[in-house]
């Protein structure tokens, strides 16, 4: 036999004897008596530490409600302005108390906070216990942020319409100010989004005026210069007034035929009366074709273009002028808009001044130690008997 083949075979010896053992050592008893003496290690340091050792956490809440301005106006309802839109039933403003409730939880919101109250000092300090504080000053923004969601809450109420926020710091001033200071900044920080938005409508509608405004002083100078180079001032009227004038002459035209038809046929038509008749008869109705064709005429130059061209210039004119009208109409409305968008906090419970710390709960927290201990253990001796009647 090679020696390649005595190597290979003692390893898979040596292989075989340290599973044997293995599995020996876990299915023992002495495994199960380990597991049970690190439980019973781990309930004894863990219950003195939630009942003497852990550092006292002191709890501020409040609760708020977010409301638009145009929302203390009411709407001509029956009900009290407070009851409905305080209480924010059937409000319709639960999109921004969640847009409140997001930044309050955010990360800007904890880097102004830190700016503010150095919270990585005060949450990092040493004299606290390490299991409940920051255990590094200078740790990541990632940890950091972490580590401040475990100590603060916002919770909206979809029933009520309202956000309650919890906040836990080490000492009760410093609890209370941090609340204070969520909803002060929370606050100004819709009212930025809301101004935001309501400039930029009002800049919009700004820029709109602008045209049309320009647009109808074009309208109007391009018919200004349409009267300038007419010399009309009003081509409807001098139309009008050469249509009364051909009537007039029309009326002379019949009266004058009439003469004519009434006089006797035997009148010798060289007669003087006769004559003058005939020259009046040809002279009206020389001056109506005359005004006629300065009425209208193939030439396109006669006074009904000039009507058609003024009205449509007078049209665009009026036109243009209602835009103006609207457009102005509606910039005032968005900015009396804009000045109903500011958000006001509605104080409901002012942030709490705490005179005891609520966390940790102490015995709460021993007492749940110590029931999940002994199920453990439990868990544990009933595994170590399945195994060991299935060993034997």
């Amino acid at each position: 036999m090679s020696e390649t083949s005595i190597s290979s075979a003692d390893f898979a010896n040596r292989v075989s004897g340290f599973y044997g053992v293995s599995k020996k050592w876990i299915f023992s008893v002495k495994v199960f008596r380990l597991i049970v003496r690190l439980i019973v290690v781990y309930a004894i340091l863990s219950i003195p530490y939630w009942l003497f050792f852990s550092s006292n956490r002191y709890v501020s809440s409040a609760t708020v409600v977010l409301q638009s301005t145009d929302q203390l106006g009411g709407s001509g309802g029956s009900s009290p302005i407070g009851i409905a839109s305080i209480a924010g039933i059937g409000s319709q403003n639960s999109g921004d108390q969640l847009l409140l409730s997001s930044y309050l939880l955010s990360l800007d919101m904890l880097n102004k906070l830190d700016a503010a109250f150095d919270l990585r000092s005060h949450y990092s300090n040493w004299h606290k216990d390490p299991f409940s504080r920051m255990w590094f000053k200078d740790e990541p923004i990632e940890w950091f942020y972490k580590y401040w969601l475990s100590r603060v809450d916002v919770e909206y109420d979809d029933y009520n319409g309202v956000l309650d926020i919890t906040v836990q710091a080490y000492d009760p001033e410093t609890a209370q100010k941090i609340v204070q200071f969520m909803i002060r900044e929370g606050q100004a920080h819709m009212n930025l989004i809301g101004h935001q938005i309501a400039q930029s409508q009002v800049d919009f509608l700004t820029k709109q005026v602008a045209l049309t405004h320009d647009r109808l002083l074009e309208s109007t100078r391009n018919l200004i210069d349409f009267q300038n180079r007419q010399g009309l001032v009003a081509p409807q009227a001098t139309a009008e007034n050469l249509n009364a004038i051909i009537a007039n002459l029309e009326t002379q035209k019949t009266a004058i035929q009439t003469q004519l038809a009434s006089l006797p046929a035997t009148l010798n038509p060289n007669q003087p009366t006769v004559v003058m008749l005939k020259k009046n008869l040809s002279a009206i109705e020389g001056q109506i074709s005359q005004k006629r064709a300065e009425l209208a005429s193939p030439s396109r130059r006669t006074l009904n273009y000039t009507v058609e061209e003024f009205q449509r210039l007078q049209m665009q004119v009026s036109f243009t002028g209602d835009l103006y009208k609207t457009a102005l109409s509606a910039l005032e409305q968005g900015r009396m808009n804009a000045a109903r968008t500011l958000k006001m906090v509605s104080i409901l419970q002012a942030p709490t001044l705490p005179g005891y710390p609520m966390e940790p709960t102490r015995f709460y927290n021993a007492f749940v130690t110590l029931l999940v201990a002994l199920a453990t253990i439990g868990v544990v001796k009933l595994v170590e008997s399945i195994v060991l009647d299935h060993v034997d």
